[in-house]
């Protein structure tokens, strides 16, 4: 028996395109469909589908209030079908702080250029998802408090748990013991599951983080603004999307522009950013072997560098280079990842000298930045 998905969305035409598309696989096998958010959450606990597909916009119930109850009552990994659009993100961004597990476009022209090579990576991620075991809801830890009007933008995020797998029992690590090495520059690269996992550890620095750090999370061009956005209210530390000629500032975190390259080149006490198109044939746009790449250049041996849950091997080479360089390299465990890709590929290359819990990465962070 294949992947049992659910497959949610008001539009009959959606419904019937994405359910032929799954069952194409013979890995996958459409166990039902919903026309709205109120039938999903329905037929989630009757059928325990192993992954729901799910529209944003729908009658009776919308997507995000139905993640919400899904993921309270029957936890089941989620992916997201959003427009490419402010709001589109906006609305995505509050999915997946419902506890949605990843995102795609819904026109599948936007997923990718090829139609084949579409139908493929949507095949792919609902396979990667189908294949993570979800644990009931932790509660969500909250911002780290402050007196400062930034700390305290928390408007429009949901009070609904912020992570649909209880890692408290799967812990694979303890805090680092800082090292004593002494850095200048702080990388972190992820994909799918990102965006939450990059919530969780950036709310837990302090507005005085001592380093600047370069963002590369794989996202639509249309969804990093409104990430940034996001994080720059739920953080003490500065968040924005990262542009050309950046300057580089300890304590802010450059986020790659979704779409372009993100680069890092001398200039300035700390360094400077260049952000490019690239080359039409990368994969990844932004990548996270090129930032890291340019890192091992510019910063070598001063680097922390982190690579989060995700698919593929992105970052890897990058890594290799900032290895070689002499920077530290760390990696997030299995267990907490959404999907152990990117980790997975690093690790075992022999590129990590340490795989961290999700819920142990700030502090492990701020240990070795001399914060701890």
């Amino acid at each position: 028996m294949g992947i049992k998905v659910l497959v949610v969305d008001d539009s009959s035409f959606f419904r019937r395109r994405v359910s032929e598309i799954v069952t194409k696989d013979p890995d996958l096998e459409v166990i039902g469909t919903a026309v709205n958010g109120a039938e999903a959450v329905k037929l989630a606990a009757e059928l325990k589908p192993q992954v729901i597909t799910m529209d944003i916009e729908m009658p009776v119930m919308d997507g995000i209030t139905a993640v919400r109850e899904i993921m309270a009552k029957t936890p089941t990994p989620i992916l997201m079908f959003s427009s490419l659009t402010h709001d589109g993100a906006k609305a995505t961004l509050d999915a997946l702080e419902a506890g949605a597990l990843d995102f795609l476009p819904k026109r599948f022209e936007d997923i990718a250029t090829n139609k084949d090579d579409a139908i493929v990576l949507l095949q792919q991620r609902i396979k990667a998802l189908g294949r993570r075991r979800l644990y009931k809801p932790i509660a969500r830890s909250s911002a780290p408090s402050s007196s400062s009007t930034k700390a305290k933008l928390t408007t429009g995020v949901s009070s609904s748990p912020r992570s649909v797998r209880d890692t408290t029992n799967l812990r694979g690590s303890a805090l680092v013991r800082a090292s004593g090495k002494k850095y200048k520059l702080l990388l972190i690269g992820t994909s799918t599951g990102g965006p939450v996992a990059l919530q969780k550890i950036l709310t837990k620095l302090p507005a005085n983080y001592p380093h600047p750090i370069l963002l590369i999370q794989h996202m639509p061009a249309a969804f990093t603004p409104a990430f940034a956005s996001r994080l720059n209210g739920l953080c003490q530390i500065e968040v924005k999307e990262a542009q050309s000629g950046d300057q580089l500032k300890p304590g802010t975190a450059y986020l790659a522009p979704g779409g372009m390259q993100m680069m890092l080149e001398r200039g300035g006490a700390h360094g400077r950013l260049k952000v490019l198109a690239g080359s039409a044939d990368m994969n990844y746009k932004p990548s996270v072997d090129i930032t890291f790449a340019s890192a091992s250049k510019i910063a070598g041996r001063d680097t922390l560098a982190v690579v989060l849950t995700g698919m593929g091997a992105d970052g890897r080479e990058g890594a290799r280079m900032l290895k070689s360089a002499g920077a530290t390299i760390w990696a997030q465990d299995e267990a907490s990842c959404v999907v152990y890709g990117m980790p997975q590929a690093v690790t075992a290359a022999g590129l990590s000298t340490q795989s961290i819990g999700l819920e142990d990465m700030a502090d492990s962070i701020l240990r070795e930045s001399g914060n701890g």
